[in-house]
């Protein structure tokens, strides 16, 4: 069993009850209560502009910089690295845009058939300009993509190689640290896609070494916001997205364009403040630890403990069926999965299953979850795509329980 103490973890997330079983956190996860007070406290105060020399306008942006100081430090990059945006699909475009100019007719550019469209369509895109779009094919057996296939689509032409650090498809975890340095290798830069991941695992931009990563905030417990880092070189070479009398001086100002959401970003220091008092709690200390990277990654540590132990017995039921069909890892290690989970049932529309537990007030769901080419390689749109069953640390033993209880009764 893990350390964490699941009574004290959920009642730092209003939006639970004991009613409902969660399971489709994957595809957003509920906010923590710091965020939330973050967000109302912000209105309820600050509801003024931006760069003004009047105290309130001077409060607001302390708020709004220290969320952005915040951004960055959940990724370990500066603030300047961090543009912030609406969604992960829009900040994945942005990035597009920005580097478009420096990806010329002739190049290539490497994108994956397992990820979430939002790391691919952006991407593909480039083809109106002449630039040679070369697909990264996972393998259909592992649901997996691998350094082999990595391999054939590399060469000197290729600028940029989009993937995925874990699939939110089959929630199997790539070692994206070695696929980085392969791609930095072959003279290319790597754009990962980090959704699936961020809720689960630490996300060390600096130990990866990666030029480009995204993840979604409102699926790490944060608001309706998305989070893209780019190494301040490339950001230095890329073109702005803002007013043209914006320069150099406006950092990463330029690549948001609109500016970024006042309440939303002043509440990202919530984030934070939930994993460092989580790491707080569960060493039986009162005061959260100052080094906010090392109380991190000990976080995350109990949260992947945690779900790893609330994972097992969903595997384990779903491998007992013979005629379940489970994507990804074969296994609750947490070294290999995330508490993200899909599968099919031979002969039974995907569809079905989730409204089977919905009168029972367990929440799971079907479908591709964008993930479109990765169901079109698997011939998986015929039946609705997958089923899945998403955890997240809040989660509790009972509802799991309760989960495996009514699933086995539906695939029996």
């Amino acid at each position: 069993m893990s350390g964490l103490d699941t009574p004290w973890v959920r009642a730092q997330f209003p939006a639970l009850d004991d009613q409902v079983a969660l399971f489709d956190n994957a595809g957003g996860s509920v906010p923590a209560r710091s965020v939330i007070t973050r967000v109302t406290d912000y209105m309820s105060k600050y509801g003024v502009q931006l760069g003004a020399s009047y105290a309130r306008s001077v409060q607001a942006g302390a708020l709004v910089d220290a969320g952005k100081a915040a951004a960055a430090a959940f990724v370990n990059a500066s603030p300047d690295e961090v543009i912030l945006s609406g969604s992960s699909t829009q900040c994945v475009r942005n990035a597009a845009r920005a580097l478009r100019e420096l990806i010329r007719p002739g190049d290539a550019i490497v994108v994956t058939d397992l990820d979430h469209e939002c790391n691919i369509g952006a991407w593909r895109e480039f083809a109106e300009a002449g630039v040679e779009i070369r697909e990264w094919q996972f393998d259909r057996d592992t649901q997996a993509l691998t350094m082999m296939g990595l391999e054939r689509v590399l060469d000197s032409r290729v600028k940029l190689v989009a993937f995925t650090h874990c699939s939110n498809f089959v929630g199997g975890i790539h070692d994206a640290k070695s696929f980085v340095k392969r791609i930095h290798d072959a003279g290319a830069l790597s754009c990962i896609d980090g959704v699936a991941y961020a809720p689960h695992r630490r996300v060390d931009v600096q130990a990866l070494d990666t030029d480009f990563y995204f993840l979604s905030l409102y699926k790490t417990f944060g608001p309706h916001q998305a989070l893209l880092y780019g190494k301040r070189e490339h950001w230095d070479r890329a073109k702005s997205l803002n007013h043209f009398f914006l320069g150099d001086e406006a950092g990463s100002y330029r690549f948001e364009p609109g500016n970024v959401n006042h309440e939303l970003t002043a509440s990202l220091p919530g984030i934070l403040e939930h994993l460092l008092a989580l790491d707080a709690h569960v060493r039986g200390v009162a005061q959260p630890d100052a080094d906010v990277q090392t109380a991190l990654s000990r976080a995350y540590d109990a949260i992947a403990q945690q779900e790893a132990s609330l994972v097992q017995p969903l595997i384990e039921l779903l491998l007992a069926h013979q005629q379940v069909k489970l994507m990804g890892p074969q296994t609750h290690d947490a070294a290999k999965r995330v508490a993200t989970v899909g599968f099919t049932v031979q002969g039974r529309d995907s569809a079905g299953i989730p409204a089977m537990l919905d009168a029972q007030d367990i929440a799971i769901r079907y479908g591709h979850f964008y993930a479109h080419r990765a169901a079109t390689a698997l011939g998986l749109h015929a039946n609705n795509g997958v089923v899945r069953v998403s955890m997240a640390h809040y989660n509790s033993h009972a509802e799991v329980a309760r989960l495996v209880k009514a699933l086995d009764r539906a695939l029996s």
